[in-house]
């Protein structure tokens, strides 16, 4: 009975997301596709709006009451300010905080059996009361015992535990998405660009990687390695002797939460200047380091207060060097830095990806509509069937209107500029071979937040501005390495040139001499091969004719039509039976 239980709830629990996912599907297969065949787009298009903000409030209360990785969708789908409309992404924005706790006892249940002994034991001091609650575990203060804080040279540290029979509730859902994602392979418009099945399990790769505190312990320790030398950015320590697969224990870096404007300021820090900072340290991750925190939310990362930070002193002199060459305005006089936490979600940055990643950067800060097309095709966003003519035409009048605004000029274009430009464009757009490449969706999840954080700290923030300096920076960087290529190439060409005289005149004293044969009897043989093939097709083509001439013929002249079809057997025994005796000489 006590197993029956369980088994009973979670199936329960995969039918209610299944149940909820059809319903959705149906809805939107109605108003979608239905009404528009029938003449009827007014109503969708009138209705599309109200419609997604009722789908995103039964999504948020679905996410609530069942947790695990409903959660995790939903603050996924909040972070598509890209190609989410707002009533979907401003209801689920909340999702990011609302996360009930787990009762205390029960967390005290999980963390003994891990640690293997008890919390008094364990710890000097352990708050029952968690400092936040996330979807797969939540947050604890506590402080390290005197020798445990001897050995490590910490005192207050945080204390991660898992929630209980999480494993169970992620496997459910890890189940349950997976149908869905069968469905939408149904579904053409959505598998002509994104392999569903695929994302899902980039999906369940994360998530598994997520309930697994030593993986994100070992993250966290790459993450604070890649940064170690960069004034700019701090993580926390991991306290190993009190960590295991779903206890983790780290060093309490708590201060002001990025998003908190009115404590930054108080504390004399400029939002807007945090938020460059916070841009160029994530391009860094991209293109420096090649891991990116793919969780950036405001829960993630803390504003900490720090002696101002003048241009000598810069960010760094490791893996962050561009915020001193990349963003000046983000490094002179800071008198703070960025601390991550919640390493659980990493997104690793192939070579090949990087590369498009970067030419991308730099043909969007270039307004190089041919260059950002290439690059879209070289990342695999855009197939290579594409037709691009129309798309870089559409690129530069994009570039020529809008290149350059940020988000607060954006905001107060005429909307009916948008308009015309979607409707002179819109079909070209929707009619392109786009698919959604694997070891992306991390990563747009990263640029999605990074991009609504820098927003909201500063509503005048640009993104070319951002991108500008870096892409200069990435630009050098390959004109340095082209010309070591360039360099390199010479040289070798040069010593090719070099040894060329000597041995040309080598090849001649040969000739002179008599010694240089050539055996052609190979050559001879393929080609008398070749002449013998096409006299059979002679023979065949002539064959072929002559039986038709031969039929055509036999109703208005009979003898010439009996004629030619006898007379053409021998130009078919010359095609079927020609080479057969210099084959068996072979």
């Amino acid at each position: 009975m006590t197993d029956a239980a369980p088994q009973g709830v979670h199936r329960a629990r995969y039918r209610r997301i299944l149940s909820f996912a059809a319903r959705e599907f149906v809805k939107i297969w109605w108003f979608e596709l239905v009404l528009p065949r029938f003449g009827m787009t007014s109503i969708a298009e009138r209705t599309r709006g109200p419609r997604m903000q009722k789908f995103a409030r039964r999504f948020h209360v679905l996410a609530i009451e069942l947790g695990g990785l409903m959660i995790k969708v939903g603050q996924f789908m909040s972070s598509r300010l890209d190609v989410l409309p707002p009533e979907i992404t401003a209801e689920l924005e909340g999702l990011q905080d609302e996360v009930p706790a787990v009762p205390f006892a029960d967390i005290r249940v999980v963390a003994e059996a891990e640690l293997g002994m008890p919390l008094t034991r364990a710890y000097a001091w352990f708050d029952e009361n968690p400092v936040a609650a996330a979807s797969l575990g939540q947050a604890h203060r506590a402080r390290l015992s005197e020798i445990d804080a001897s050995d490590t040279g910490l005192d207050n540290v945080i204390v991660k535990v898992q929630r209980p029979g999480i494993d169970e509730v992620v496997a459910v859902d890890l189940a349950a998405l997976r149908r869905v994602g069968r469905w939408l392979t149904r579904v053409r418009l959505v598998a002509d660009r994104v392999d569903a099945p695929a994302l899902v399990e980039e999906f369940a790769h994360t998530s598994l990687e997520e309930i697994d505190y030593l993986h994100e312990a070992a993250s966290a320790e790459r993450f604070r390695e890649n940064f170690a030398d960069d004034t700019r950015v701090d993580t926390p320590q991991i306290v190993w002797e009190r960590s295991t697969r779903r206890v983790l224990t780290l060093s309490d870096v708590t201060a002001i939460k990025i998003n908190d404007i009115d404590a930054l300021r108080a504390a004399g820090i400029d939002p807007s200047q945090v938020a460059d900072v916070f841009a160029e340290v994530m391009f860094d991750q991209v293109f420096t380091h090649s891991f990116v925190h793919a969780d950036p939310h405001a829960g993630n990362i803390f504003v900490t207060p720090v002696s101002p930070v003048g241009p000598s002193s810069g960010s760094g002199t490791g893996g962050g060097g561009s915020g001193t060459e990349g963003g000046g305005s983000g490094t002179e006089g800071r008198n703070f830095r960025l601390t991550f936490i919640d390493f659980g979600m990493m997104a690793e940055v192939p070579d090949n990806l990087r590369d498009g990643l970067r030419t991308l950067l730099i043909a969007v800060a270039g307004r190089d509509s041919r260059g950002l097309v290439a690059a879209a095709q070289e990342i695999g966003v855009l197939l290579p069937s594409a037709d691009t003519n129309e798309l870089e035409r559409a690129l530069t009048a994009l570039f020529a209107r809008f290149g350059g605004m940020g988000f607060a000029e954006l905001s107060k274009v005429d909307p009916r500029e948008f308009k015309d430009f979607a409707d002179e464009f819109g079909d070209m757009v929707r009619s392109l071979p786009l698919q959604l490449p694997e070891n992306m969706l991390l990563l747009i999840r990263a640029v999605s937040l990074t991009s609504g954080m820098c927003s909201g700290l500063d509503p005048a923030f640009n993104v070319w501005d951002a991108a500008e300096p870096y892409a200069g920076r990435l630009l050098r960087d390959e004109s340095g390495n082209l010309m070591q290529d360039m360099a390199k190439q010479a040289m070798e060409t040069a010593a090719v040139t070099m040894r060329l005289p000597k041995r040309i005149d080598g090849i001649i004293s040969r000739i002179d001499d008599g010694t240089v044969t050539f055996d052609t009897s190979r050559l001879e043989r393929r080609l008398d091969r070749l002449e013998g093939i096409a006299r059979r097709i002679a023979s065949g083509v002539l064959f072929a004719a002559m039986l038709v001439g031969g039929a055509l013929l036999i109703a208005p002249a009979p003898p010439l039509g009996i004629t030619l079809i006898c007379v053409s057997a021998l130009p078919l025994l010359h095609s079927v039976f020609a080479g057969v005796g210099r084959r068996g000489q072979r």
